[in-house]
C-alpha cells in the first residue's frame, strides 16, 4: 500500500453497512463546446479570487484543461508554485530564488508533522511520504521519486532539494554514536551534486543549467532509517558537446569555471592566460550561477580527491581545450598526411605537454591511421576531415572516461556495504524532453528516455489502476488518456524499429549514406503512424510524434555517432601518458575491451537502451512518487506565465487525466488478508454487538465477509463520531470491497489508522502499567534482599575486624613486654655495679635542681666535676667561664642537651654530646671519684681541642680511664 497515491479525495460520506457497490461518473476531458459542462466551467471561473486556494486540483469541479490551467495560473501569480494533482505533484518553475521556501525550519516542519498532507503542497511532502513509506504500513518498500518535465522546468533544482531534505532528515534523526558517520555521508551526498553538475551540465538554449546526462541516485537507509550511503548511476553523457556546441550554447560548466575561477599560478600551469580564447569555449563572456570554481574544488576535497589528483584532472581538462585550437591544413598529396596550421603548432605542443604525451606521437596519431591487412599493419594518411574527426574523438573519449572515473570515485567514497543498508530511496533526474532546430542522435535518445518514463507513469497509474477496478468488480467508466505505446514500438519495437535499423547500419563495415538510410526507414516503418517524412526537404530526416510533440531528427552523422568509434592508436597513446590518472583510466578501458573481445560491437543506442531497461526494472520494483515540473515560459523569465506553453505540457504528461482518475478512484488498495492482519484488532477492542473478526480466515468468501464486518464496525464507530462530517455527494464513495482487495480513499484510511493507533496506544499503556508494576515489585524485593545481605555482611565484617584488632593488640603487648624486658636487662648489664655508685656519698643538690634535673652555671675558675648519672664528664676551664652540670637519678638525655648550649661574652659555644654525633658508646666502667680531662693531652677525638673563638666545640668524648692533671 502506497501513501504516495493517497491524496486529497473528494469528501463524501458512507453509512454503516454500505460497503459494496460503486457507481462513478466523470467528465470527459474532451468536452464539446455545446456540452452543458461549459456552463459549469464558466460558473467555476467566475470567482477568480478563490482559484489560488485550490491546493489539490482534484477539488476543481469540473476538471477540464481550462479550469486546471486557470487554477495553476492563479496560484503562480500568488507565488504558490506547488499544487497537488491527485497522485502527482505539479511544480511550476519561478525562475528566481524564493527566500525561506526550502529553509531548514521548513524541512523540520514537514518532517515533524503528524499528517504532512494537511500542510501546503510542497516537494517536501512527497519526500516525507517516501521516507515514511520505507518503513511502510504493511512491509518495507523501496521508494522512487520520479522528477520529469521539459528542459528548464526545474528538475535539477527539485532533485537537489530532495537530496538535501533526506540528508537533513537522516542526520537529525540519528543517534549519537552514528552522528559522525551520518554527517560524513550526508555531506558527501550533497557534495556530489556540484561535481556532477560541473562535469555533466551545460548552458543550452532552453536552460542555463541543463543536465546533459541522466542520473539515478540511490539513498541507502538502514533499519533505523538513517542515511548510511548512496550510489549514483548515470545514463548517456552528451560527450559530443565537448567538441561541438550549437549557436548560443556553451560547453560543460567545468571549463568556464576553470577560466573564471583559476588563480594566476594555475593559469600559468594550465597555459590558459586571460587573453587567450578557445574554439571549444564559446560564449565565455556569459555568466551563470553555476560558474563557481571554488565550490567545485571544495566538493572534491570533501569527497577525498586530494590536491595532486585535482591537479591531474585540471591538466587533462586544459589539454582538451588546447586540442580544440589545433587545426589541419588541406593536403594536395593524398599520400602525405595533413600539416598543422602555423597558429596550431603552439596549441599542439601545449596539448601534448598537458596530456603528458610526446608531441610527435600525438601528431602522428591525429594524422595517420593504422589499417590491418591480415597480420600486417599499413599506415594511411588521413584527410583533413578525418584528422579533425580524430581530434574530436580524442577529446570526447578523454572527457567521457574522466567523467566515468569521477562517478566511480564518488560511488566508492559514499556507497555503503550491502550488509549495512536494507532499503533505499531513489531520486531520478533525467534530461527533459528536447526539441531544437537541429536534432540528432543525442536528442533521439533523450526523448526516448522521456517516452519510457511517460509509459511507466501511464502503465503504473492511468492504465493499471483502471484495469484493476474493472477486474475487481467495480463499476468504472474508463477515463481516456494518451498512450505512447505506439511511439515506443516505433523506436524500440521488434522486429523492426528505428533503433534496430540504426544498429544494423552501424554494424556494416562501410560508410553510411544518409539518403540511403532514410529510404530504408521509409520502407520498413511506413505503417507506423507516429513517423513521417518531409519529401520536399533537402536534408535527410524523419519526424517522430512524441507524447510531448513532434520532433524532426537529422539523419546526417547519426550512424557515425551510434558507432562511436575510437581509433586504437589514440587509446595506446593515452596508455603511455605520464599522467597517472590518464594512464589508469585507459588501462582499465583496455582491460574492459579485452574481456569483451569477440562479441558484437556495442553501439551507443544498444548500450543506452540496456541501461534504461535496467533502470525501468528498478522503478517497477519500487513505489513511485511523481513530480511534474512545468516550465511557465520558454524565455525563463521570472514569474511569467504563458498559457500556450503550459497547456501543451499539461496535455503531454496527462495531468488532466491523472486528476480525473485520482478524484474518482480509490488510490489505496489492500488485499483482504493484509487488511485483516493490520486492522483486525480494531473490531476486537471496539465494544459492539457485531462480534469479533476472524483474522485467521483463509477462504476468499470468508475473508470478504470478515472485511465487511470489520468495515461496518469502523463505519458505525465513525458515524457516531461528531468530528467527522457526513455531508457528502455519494454515501458509499469512501470504500469498496472488490473480489480480492479493499479499495479505500484517504478519507477512509485516516480513521482506520487513527483508530488503530488509539488501540495500540491503549495496549501499549496497559503493557507499560504491567511492566512498571512488575519492575516496582521486583525492585522492592531486591531492596529487601539487599538490605538483609548488607546487614549480614556488615556484622560479619565488624566481627572479623574486632577479632583482628584483638589479635593485633595481643601481639603488640607481647612484643612490648619482651622489648621492655630486653632493655631492662641491657641497662642492668651496662650499669654493672650501679649499686656501688648509689652507696657513694655525693654532694647534696639543690632541691629545685634535683626536682627539675636542670643545669647550674658556676663562676668557679677551676674545673669542676660534671656528673650526669649514670655517666660522668669533665670540662676544662673555658676562657671566660666554667660550667658545672649536675644531674642525678634516671634523667632523660634531653636535659643534658639543653644544658650544653653555653653563652659566652664573645660568642656562643655549641656543644653536642658525642653519643649522637660521634657514635661513641656511653661509659661502661663506673669511674671511682672524679674524672679529670685535660684537652691538650687527651688522645681521644676532640679531647685536645680548646674552645676558643675561632672554632666551635661540637662535643666531648667520654673517658674510660681515670686520669689526673
Amino acid at each position: 500500500m502506497s501513501s504516495a497515491d493517497s491524496r486529497r479525495i473528494v469528501s463524501s460520506g458512507l453509512l454503516p453497512g454500505e460497503v459494496n457497490g460503486f457507481v462513478q461518473k466523470v467528465h470527459s476531458p474532451h468536452s464539446s463546446p455545446n456540452d452543458p459542462v461549459e456552463g459549469e466551467i464558466q460558473a467555476f471561473l467566475i470567482d477568480e479570487d478563490q482559484l489560488h486556494t485550490y491546493d489539490d486540483l482534484t477539488k476543481v469541479n469540473p476538471v477540464t484543461t481550462s479550469t486546471v490551467l486557470k487554477c495553476l495560473q492563479a496560484r503562480y501569480s500568488a507565488k504558490v508554485f506547488y499544487t497537488h494533482a491527485g497522485c502527482t505533484l505539479v511544480a511550476l518553475n519561478p525562475f528566481e530564488p524564493i527566500p525561506d521556501l526550502y529553509s531548514l525550519d521548513v524541512m523540520k516542519e514537514y518532517h515533524g508533522a503528524p499528517q504532512p498532507q494537511e500542510f501546503k503542497p510542497h516537494i517536501f511532502i512527497v519526500a516525507e511520504e517516501a521516507y515514511r513509506n520505507v518503513q511502510g504500513q504493511l512491509e518495507p518498500v523501496n521508494q522512487s521519486l520520479v522528477v520529469s518535465g521539459e528542459s528548464g522546468a526545474g528538475k535539477t533544482w527539485t532533485s537537489r532539494c530532495l537530496m538535501k531534505y533526506y540528508a537533513t532528515v537522516a542526520a537529525s534523526s540519528s543517534v549519537v554514536k552514528s552522528q559522525d558517520t551520518v554527517e560524513r555521508i550526508e555531506r558527501r551526498v550533497l557534495d556530489s551534486n556540484p561535481i556532477m553538475e560541473a562535469f555533466g551540465n551545460a548552458c543550452t538554449l532552453r536552460n542555463n543549467n541543463s543536465s546533459r546526462f541522466g542520473k539515478y541516485i540511490q539513498l541507502q537507509l538502514d533499519r533505523c532509517q538513517l542515511l548510511v550511503g548512496a550510489s549514483v548511476q548515470t545514463y548517456l553523457l552528451e560527450k559530443t558537446r565537448v567538441a561541438c556546441q550549437l549557436a548560443n550554447e556553451r560547453n560543460f560548466h567545468i571549463f568556464y569555471q576553470m577560466m573564471k575561477g583559476a588563480t594566476d599560478e594555475q593559469r600559468k600551469e594550465w597555459k590558459m592566460p586571460r587573453s587567450r580564447s578557445f574554439v571549444w569555449l564559446p560564449n565565455a563572456e556569459k555568466t551563470v550561477d553555476e560558474d563557481c570554481f571554488d565550490e567545485t574544488v571544495e566538493a572534491m576535497v570533501h569527497l577525498g580527491i586530494n590536491a595532486e589528483r585535482q591537479r591531474q584532472i585540471f591538466r587533462i581538462l586544459a589539454g582538451i581545450l588546447q586540442l580544440g585550437n589545433v587545426n589541419f591544413s588541406f593536403s594536395t598529396d593524398e599520400s602525405q598526411p595533413c600539416d598543422l596550421d602555423e597558429q596550431s603548432k603552439d596549441f599542439w605542443q601545449r596539448a601534448a605537454e598537458l596530456l603528458c604525451v610526446t608531441a610527435e606521437e600525438l601528431r602522428t596519431c591525429l594524422r595517420v591511421r593504422t589499417l590491418k591487412a591480415g597480420k600486417q599493419s599499413v599506415l594511411k594518411p588521413c584527410s583533413q576531415a578525418e584528422c579533425s574527426m580524430r581530434r574530436d574523438c580524442l577529446a570526447k573519449v578523454i572527457y567521457a572516461q574522466l567523467f566515468d572515473w569521477l562517478v566511480t570515485f564518488i560511488n566508492n567514497s559514499m556507497c555503503a556495504d550491502k550488509s549495512m543498508w536494507c532499503n533505499f530511496i531513489g531520486v531520478l533526474d533525467v534530461y527533459g524532453f528536447e526539441c531544437f532546430q537541429i536534432n540528432n542522435l543525442e536528442q533521439l535518445c533523450i526523448n526516448y528516455a522521456n517516452e519510457k518514463l511517460q509509459q511507466h507513469f501511464v502503465a503504473h497509474y492511468l492504465k493499471a489502476q483502471q484495469e484493476e477496478y474493472v477486474s475487481e468488480g467495480l463499476e468504472w467508466s474508463f477515463v481516456k488518456y494518451q498512450d505512447n505505446q505506439r511511439c515506443l514500438d516505433l523506436l524500440e519495437g521488434s522486429p523492426v524499429s528505428v533503433f534496430s535499423l540504426l544498429n544494423e547500419e552501424s554494424r556494416l563495415n562501410r560508410v553510411s549514406d544518409a539518403k540511403t538510410f532514410m529510404a530504408r526507414l521509409e520502407k520498413e516503418l511506413c505503417v507506423n503512424a507516429n513517423v513521417s517524412w518531409d519529401k520536399f526537404s533537402k536534408v535527410p530526416h524523419f519526424t517522430v510524434a512524441h507524447y510531448a510533440g513532434k520532433v524532426n531528427y537529422q539523419i546526417e552523422r547519426m550512424v557515425e555517432k551510434n558507432k562511436d568509434p575510437v581509433p586504437p592508436e589514440l587509446t595506446h597513446l593515452l596508455q603511455k601518458s605520464d599522467n597517472p590518472l590518464l594512464r589508469q583510466i585507459f588501462s582499465d578501458k583496455e582491460t574492459e575491451n579485452t574481456t569483451s573481445k569477440g562479441l558484437s560491437r556495442v553501439t551507443v543506442v544498444s548500450k543506452f537502451k540496456n541501461s534504461l531497461e535496467s533502470l525501468m526494472k528498478i522503478l517497477h520494483t519500487t513505489t513511485p512518487h511523481y513530480t511534474r515540473c512545468i516550465k511557465p515560459n520558454p524565455e525563463c523569465k521570472p514569474l511569467t506565465f504563458k498559457k500556450e506553453e503550459v497547456i501543451l505540457q499539461l496535455e503531454a504528461c496527462g495531468i488532466v487525466e491523472t486528476i480525473h482518475i485520482s478524484a474518482a478512484g480509490f488510490p489505496i488498495r489492500i488485499p483482504f488478508k493484509s487488511f485483516l492482519q493490520r486492522y483486525g484488532l480494531i473490531a476486537k477492542y471496539l465494544i459492539f454487538k457485531s462480534g469479533s473478526v476472524d483474522v485467521e480466515a483463509d477462504r476468499s468468501d470468508t475473508l470478504r465477509q470478515e472485511v465487511e464486518k470489520l468495515l461496518r464496525v469502523v463505519l458505525q464507530h465513525k458515524a457516531f463520531d461528531p468530528s467527522h462530517n457526513r455531508d457528502c455527494d455519494k454515501p458509499n464513495s469512501w470504500v469498496h470491497c472488490g473480489r480480492t482487495k479493499v479499495f479505500l480513499t484517504q478519507l477512509m484510511l485516516d480513521p482506520l489508522e487513527d483508530q488503530r493507533k488509539k488501540i495500540l496506544s491503549q495496549c501499549a499503556f496497559s503493557i507499560q502499567c504491567c511492566w512498571l508494576r512488575f519492575q516496582r515489585r521486583r525492585r522492592h524485593a531486591r531492596q529487601r534482599s539487599a538490605t538483609l545481605i548488607q546487614a549480614a555482611v556488615r556484622s560479619w565484617l565488624l566481627r572479623r575486624q574486632l577479632q583482628r584488632c584483638n589479635r593485633a593488640a595481643a601481639v603488640i603487648q607481647t612484643a612490648w613486654r619482651k622489648r621492655r624486658a630486653l632493655l631492662k636487662s641491657l641497662a642492668e648489664a651496662e650499669l654493672d655495679d650501679a649499686m656501688d655508685l648509689a652507696e657513694e656519698d655525693l654532694p647534696a643538690l639543690n632541691a629545685v635542681i634535683r626536682e627539675r634535673g636542670s643545669v647550674q652555671l658556676s663562676s668557679l675558675q677551676e674545673p669542676v666535676t660534671v656528673r650526669g648519672w649514670p655517666m660522668g664528664l669533665a670540662l676544662a676551664s673555658a676562657p671566660s667561664i666554667t660550667m658545672s652540670l649536675t644531674a642525678t637519678g634516671f634523667q632523660k638525655m634531653m636535659s643534658v642537651l639543653a644544658s650544653l648550649n653555653v653563652p659566652s661574652r664573645r660568642r656562643e659555644y655549641k656543644v653536642k654530646p658525642n653519643q649522637y654525633s660521634q657514635e661513641l658508646a656511653s661509659i661502661r666502667a663506673q669511674p671511682k671519684g672524679s674524672v679529670k680531662l685535660h684537652y691538650q693531652r687527651s688522645p681521644l677525638l676532640y679531647a685536645d681541642t680548646q674552645p676558643d673563638i675561632k672554632r666551635d666545640v661540637t662535643g666531648f668524648n667520654a673517658i674510660l680511664l681515670e686520669k689526673t692533671l
